[in-house]
């Protein structure tokens, strides 16, 4: 494999680079050549002071290290002295222990040797001995100990203590235990324990407690010339200072040097202890060194003026820049404005002859540029019958009489056609503010005028219909009495005032809304804060007897072109219609009258039969006395029975045929108040004959203490007697034996879409409804009788629903097997009093009888 040596570097490899850098430069902008120019030395001066300061950082950072390191050095070795210290007295109480475990030592020795202790070892406080039960059996303690940490011989740990717990755990481990209890503000200086287990024969003991003080311990096991050099302290698990004084925080010079703002500090636990007891030291504040010395201050002062002079020369050139850049771009935002804009400038001197135009007046008229500077009047634009016009309003714009909204012309394009135009006239003022010419702009409004004169044929047309309408239509702001718009038949009516607008609104009501709470009012104005406009319109039928009109009145809110809130009203002639519901009324009236004399004609012979039965009772009775009488066998006691029994049958027959009249005569309609038992045992009692005619039996229950209910009492007792009547036919047609003849009436309280009623239910035991006679039930002129007139149901469900009640059929079954018909319909209850003169007059509008 051949072998290629490397090539010596040319000796044109500067030269090189050199033409590379000056072809760049001179490809650059001058601009951007004077930007480069200007941040060189801006540059150049950052970078020495950037330099100057990291050697500074450096050398203050060699200088923290070695510190650091000269301060975990000195800081093991005082940890290891700590921990000798701790060793050997741990040693000590291990001896006592076990001469206590072996019983070589009583207990006057013991106090003598823990004496010994405590006064030769200044951190040793107290040394207790505690048996196996947990109670101190002898202690000793230096007198410089807090009287509430005094241990007294024959008192038992207390149970929870951190003291009672190392106990246990001592006892478990059988191994010496540290523990350090948690300091607080309010204890005394807190004392390390050390827990030694006594064992007898493999056998628990007790224990040796020796209780150290900390303070003491930092101050007589530390080495002192640590002491001297650092701030040493003893430190819990939880960063709380046990012992010794900690540095306090820089103050305000660490805010101008931030890397000497932390002091160096080092961190190692006891050993013996553990975690929960750490030496910690701190070093203390020495002189800065190169970072504090005049020197730094002087080389960052001089680089800081340097940097700021260099910022000031680039900002001033760079604000000429900037000038002439502005300067460039606000021509070309002009030209460029004006070459964009749809309106046309044109530019007159002082002797009207064409000094400018832009591209979009050449657009618009077809012209360039040169064809129209430099023309003089009539200009080629202008039109040829219009040149006596624009002469005159050309002499008018040269002599300053100018229209500030503009003056429409004509103009003409170039290729004949014309298009309406609007101009406006300015004038041209110099840099020394003189005037030297006018300024005119002209805008095409030909799409304008034609949206304008659409917009007015739309009006005009909008107009005819409202004027043409057969209802009255106007439109008021609230809280004003202005009319903003009023058709024809509005004011025929009312003329061109809001009275009859106001009046409409305030006979017509308050129209049904829904229910509103607090939160949906504004405060402010007492209206919804929902939109109004968006409501639905109601209707309110009001007689104005000015105008001897029924009118139907529609209001709904609406937002007026000028954002206002305004009600508009619309009110519809329908006399003619209350004319023909009164009329349908009276024949309403008249037909309930005549089903009333068809039913009593169809039960005929059943009244007749019901009525032989007291006539016959009474000439029984009469016969009897009469020859009793002529006898002389008759007291006065047996003669006044006879009597009273005779007037009782006819005071019956008087009754049957009082309620007969009472249920045929013709009347208008009543509603009242009415008792429900009343009604139901009236209509029983007549329809009753019919049913024992077919051998039918009836049945009613009415449940108790049913409220009043507001109707007329004939027309409802018309239509128990009509169901149960059409009840008995079907189940003769349908010849159920006797056992199964019966109907059933039941009475009963019922809530129907949340409004409190009664229901009225004639239940048959007959052959039921087809599925077509059902669909069919309430038709007027629909029968399945072949004599029947087909107006008894159809009479029945308009009384009920004249009441504002609703009524129903449906058949019963035993399985798929049809064993009867059910009728019910319900009558809301009676208003409350205060309501029930409205609720009478809105049920029973003023008619008149024929």
């Amino acid at each position: 494999m051949a072998q290629t040596t490397p090539q010596p570097l040319s000796s044109n490899a500067p030269a090189t680079l050199v033409q590379r850098w000056r072809a760049w430069w001179r490809s650059l902008s001058p601009v951007r050549q004077d930007r480069f120019a200007a941040l060189a030395p801006l540059a150049a001066v950052l970078l020495f002071m950037a330099a100057i300061v990291a050697a500074f950082w450096y050398l203050r950072v060699e200088e923290g290290e070695r510190e650091q390191e000269a301060l975990r050095r000195d800081l093991e070795y005082a940890q290891q002295r700590v921990r000798l210290r701790l060793l050997e007295r741990q040693e000590q109480l291990m001896r006592i222990a076990r001469d206590l475990a072996n019983q070589d030592m009583e207990r006057t020795q013991f106090d003598q040797r823990a004496e010994t202790l405590v006064s030769q070892y200044p951190e040793l406080q107290s040394v207790t001995w505690i048996d196996d039960r947990g109670q101190v059996r002898a202690t000793h303690s230096a007198p410089t100990i807090a009287g509430s940490q005094v241990r007294v011989a024959g008192e038992a740990l207390q149970a929870g203590s951190l003291t009672a717990d190392t106990y246990a755990l001592t006892r478990d481990l059988q191994q010496p235990v540290y523990v350090q209890p948690e300091s607080s503000a309010n204890a005394p200086a807190p004392l390390l324990q050390l827990h030694v287990p006594m064992n007898v024969q493999g056998k628990f003991a007790g224990v040796v407690l020796g209780e150290y003080s900390i303070d003491s311990l930092l101050r007589y096991a530390t080495p002192t010339e640590v002491l001297a050099r650092y701030a040493v302290t003893l430190i819990d698990q939880n960063r709380q200072v046990l012992a010794g004084t900690p540095l306090q925080p820089r103050g305000r010079a660490a805010q101008w040097m931030p890397w000497s703002a932390k002091a160096n500090e080092y961190e190692v636990p006891v050993s013996p202890v553990g975690n929960g007891l750490v030496l910690r030291a701190q070093a203390y504040r020495t002189s800065l060194g190169v970072v504090g010395s005049g020197l730094f201050w002087l080389v960052g002062t001089l680089s800081a003026m340097t940097a700021w002079m260099l910022i000031a020369t680039w900002r001033h050139t760079r604000r000429r820049m900037q000038a002439q850049n502005a300067l460039v771009m606000e021509t070309n935002f002009r030209r460029a404005m004006e070459n964009s804009v749809l309106t046309g400038m044109r530019a007159l001197d002082l002797q009207g002859r064409i000094t400018y135009v832009n591209a979009a007046f050449c657009q618009m008229t077809g012209w360039s540029e040169a064809e129209l500077v430099g023309q003089l009047p009539p200009f080629p634009y202008w039109p040829e019958s219009e040149y006596d016009n624009l002469h005159a309003r050309l002499k008018e714009e040269l002599s300053g009489k100018t229209v500030p909204g503009g003056f429409q012309v004509r103009v003409r394009r170039k290729n004949g056609t014309l298009f309406d135009a609007r101009l406006y006239v300015s004038p041209l003022i110099d840099a020394h503010g003189q005037q030297t010419g006018w300024m005119t702009s002209m805008t095409d409004i030909t799409e304008p005028n034609r949206i304008r004169e659409q917009l007015s044929a739309s009006h005009e047309r909008f107009t005819i219909v409202l004027e043409s309408l057969d209802a009255s239509v106007s439109v008021a702001p609230l809280g004003s009495e202005e009319l903003l718009f009023a058709n024809k038949l509005y004011r025929q009516w009312f003329g061109s005032h809001t009275g009859g607008h106001l009046q409409l609104v305030a006979q017509a009501g308050v129209l049904p809304t829904a229910p509103s709470s607090a939160e949906d009012e504004d405060g402010l104005m007492g209206l919804p804060t929902t939109s109004l406009t968006s409501a639905t319109s109601e209707n309110a039928e009001i007689y104005l007897p000015e105008l001897g009109k029924w009118l139907e009145v529609r209001s709904r809110y609406l937002s007026w072109v000028d954002g206002r809130l305004a009600q508009m009203v619309i009110a519809t002639d329908i006399t003619p219609r209350r004319l023909a519901e009164e009329q349908a009324a009276r024949q309403t009236e008249r037909a309930q009258s005549v089903s009333r004399l068809i039913t009593m004609g169809e039960m005929a012979s059943s009244v007749a039969h019901e009525l032989n039965q007291p006539l016959t009772a009474i000439s029984n009775y009469c016969s009897g006395i009469i020859s009793r009488i002529r006898s002389g066998n008759i007291t006065e006691e047996a003669l006044l029975t006879a009597m009273e029994k005779t007037a009782h049958q006819a005071q019956r027959a008087g009754q049957i045929i009082q309620r007969i009249r009472d249920f045929v005569k013709k009347s208008a309609p009543n509603r009242q108040l009415a008792d429900v038992p009343t009604m139901v045992s009236e209509a029983a009692e007549l329809a009753e004959i019919e049913l024992r005619r077919h051998n039918v039996r009836l049945t009613h229950y009415v449940a108790a203490r049913l409220p009043q209910v507001m109707a007329d009492s004939i027309l409802i007792e018309q239509v128990l007697i009509n169901l149960m009547k059409n009840g008995a036919e079907s189940i003769a047609q349908a010849q159920r034996p006797l056992s199964n003849r019966s109907v059933e009436l039941r009475v009963v309280p019922r809530q129907v879409e949340g409004q409190d009623g009664v229901e009225f239910s004639v239940q048959d035991t007959g052959k039921g409804l087809p599925q077509e006679v059902q669909d069919r039930l309430f038709e007027a002129f629909f029968s399945t009788k072949t004599e029947g007139m087909g107006m008894g149901l159809n009479l029945c469900r308009s009384i009920v629903e004249s009441h504002q009640g609703r009524m129903q059929a449906e058949n019963l079954y035993n399985g798929p097997e049809v064993t009867g018909c059910r009728f019910s319909f319900w009558l809301p209850l009676a208003a409350p009093a205060n309501d029930t003169a409205d609720t009478v007059a809105n049920a029973h509008p003023p008619r008149t009888n024929a």
